[in-house]
């Protein structure tokens, strides 16, 4: 199937005619939010901790205890970050035994607009 790229950003098939339009790898700026890029880095952080508590084979309770949190804010954790600060979920994964390193590395000349990663080793 080849894609041909259009004005708008929006793209279409050429075998089925089907527009779609491709994202930006950020769902939360696809959709507007502000504060998008802290958004994306909260919900990977999420994602690690609930991979983590599940490599680990915990269970909610378990998993409360480590993290220091009742099990009500663990059944939160695995359902939403929200209410989650980005220093309160490293602490989390520190406490699930997990390193969170933080680079920052120097300044380049692109003209891209600076961004937060997150990579799970």
């Amino acid at each position: 199937m080849r894609v041909k790229s259009m004005k708008s950003g929006v793209r279409k098939t050429r075998k089925s005619g089907i527009e779609y339009e491709v994202g930006s790898g950020n769902v939360f700026a696809d959709l507007g939010l502000p504060e998008a890029s802290d958004l994306l880095v909260k919900a990977r952080l999420t994602n690690i901790i609930n991979e983590e508590i599940k490599r680990q084979g915990l269970t909610q309770a378990e998993a409360a205890r480590i993290l220091r949190v009742n099990q009500s804010e663990v059944s939160r954790l695995m359902r939403s970050f929200g209410s989650f600060s980005l220093t309160r979920l490293m602490i989390f994964l520190n406490r699930l035994g997990r390193n969170v390193e933080i680079i920052v590395p120097p300044a380049g000349r692109s003209k891209k607009p600076a961004q937060t990663l997150v990579k799970a080793a």
